[in-house]
């Protein structure tokens, strides 16, 4: 979903000479931050399994952030007429931040941006982040929200690439077949946690 924003990024940063060490800081600090909250949120889900709240919980979490993820993808094939903001800081701050971060090119400007860039509204970030409360160690989450960084690196380096070289059309078909996967997944994790909650009340722990 960010392939938009990395494209947009490396665009004006090229005016500057983006080379293949800019390219490595940016998703490198991107994927740093994901580690960073997966490891957060494993050490919460250590914090509700401690107080015995973590079964109460995360079924709710989780059809929470199905119900975010479908929108987002609805968002994107333009089916849905609100704008979401689901992120770690302020989404107008950010967007500043990352302008002029593009603007300083180079390595250090790529570091920002991509730093900035795991920090924005991202619905799928939030729902890895929910499943990673479910990590046995802080270690376990980071390693989690890593690896869902590193599936996103191919298509995160051919937006940044390609994306900017291909035709208005048929970028927005490469968006609508990427927000329908989007709500599949929305959905995927909407009925994960009604089970989850219902097996939860089953058991007596709600």
């Amino acid at each position: 979903m960010c392939g938009a924003l990395v494209c947009g990024f490396f665009m004006k940063a090229a005016q500057g000479g983006a080379g293949p060490a800019a390219y490595a800081a940016y998703h490198g600090a991107r994927i740093g931050v994901y580690s960073l909250v997966g490891a957060i949120a494993a050490l919460a889900g250590v914090a509700l399994i401690s107080t015995g709240l973590l079964g109460k919980v995360q079924g709710i979490l989780q059809i929470v952030a199905g119900l975010v993820v479908i929108a987002l993808g609805l968002e994107v094939m333009g089916l849905l007429n609100t704008r979401l903001a689901v992120g770690l800081a302020p989404a107008r701050w950010l967007r500043g931040l990352f302008a002029r971060a593009a603007a300083a090119g180079g390595v250090p400007g790529a570091a920002l941006g991509g730093l900035i860039n795991g920090l924005m509204p991202c619905a799928l970030t939030l729902s890895m982040a929910v499943k990673a409360t479910t990590a046995p160690s802080p270690l376990d989450g980071a390693l989690l929200l890593a690896v869902f960084g590193l599936g996103t690196l191919p298509t995160m380096l051919l937006a940044s690439l390609l994306f900017g070289q291909l035709g208005q059309r048929l970028r927005g078909g490469f968006l609508k077949v990427a927000a329908l996967a989007v709500i599949l997944m929305g959905i995927s994790t909407l009925i994960q946690g009604v089970d989850y909650f219902n097996v939860m009340r089953k058991l007596g722990n709600w």
